[in-house]
């Protein structure tokens, strides 16, 4: 071998061998904190669709998981008071104009939505990002709702023949949480039994 192409091999190793190490070391000391912000992000959800006076427990740390009807696990977070379970939230996902809605749902144990909001997507801004409550109060209005109120088949937006408004310029995306939303509860109205079991 070429004594240059060995010293620029050596050089290159060398470089690679430090910059696995660097990685490494960084993963390793931000493991943990990384691990403690997906926590708190997660409780901050859950505060937001799991109103506090419901529940005497964590329900970030009471959770189980249940087989939805694509066979995947879902881990549904529990509020109990008194040992009953007064409401559950999960994670549900819709299609949005950017790519995926990710959304957590939260339901009482009668069925009723106790709050829904968008934990991440890329939908366009000023128009799709309305989902976002800081922008507008648009995924609020799902609060107290059920499956029976609105009627299942009305559970779209206006322009398909639904009672839900859609964004001017953007119907794609109130389409996709909506259908989320439908999804999400029929969920709980299969797995109700298990879901809002006392524990």
């Amino acid at each position: 071998m070429n004594p240059r192409t060995l010293i620029h091999a050596l050089v290159l190793g060398a470089f690679c061998l430090g910059f696995g190490i660097l990685v490494a070391t960084t993963n390793l000391f931000t493991k943990d904190e990384i691990s403690l912000r997906a926590v708190e992000d997660l409780q901050t959800s859950l505060t937001q669709v799991i109103p506090p006076g419901i529940h005497d427990n964590n329900p970030a740390k009471d959770s189980v998981l249940v087989k939805n009807d694509a066979g995947k696990d879902v881990t549904v977070y529990r509020a109990t008071k008194d040992g009953k379970v007064t409401g559950v939230a999960y994670e549900i996902s819709g299609a949005g104009y950017g790519g995926e809605i990710r959304l957590i749902l939260g339901v009482a144990a009668d069925g009723r939505i106790l709050g829904v909001r968008a934990t991440e997507f890329k939908e366009t801004p000023g128009l799709g990002d309305r989902i976002d409550p800081a922008k507008s109060d648009w995924i609020t209005r799902f609060t107290s709702l059920s499956l029976a109120d609105p009627p299942v088949d009305k559970w779209k937006v206006k322009k398909d023949g639904g009672v839900f408004d859609q964004f001017s310029g953007a119907t794609i995306t109130p389409r996709g949480v909506v259908g989320a939303i439908k999804v999400g509860l029929e969920f709980f109205a299969a797995h109700k039994a298990q879901l809002v079991e006392d524990k």
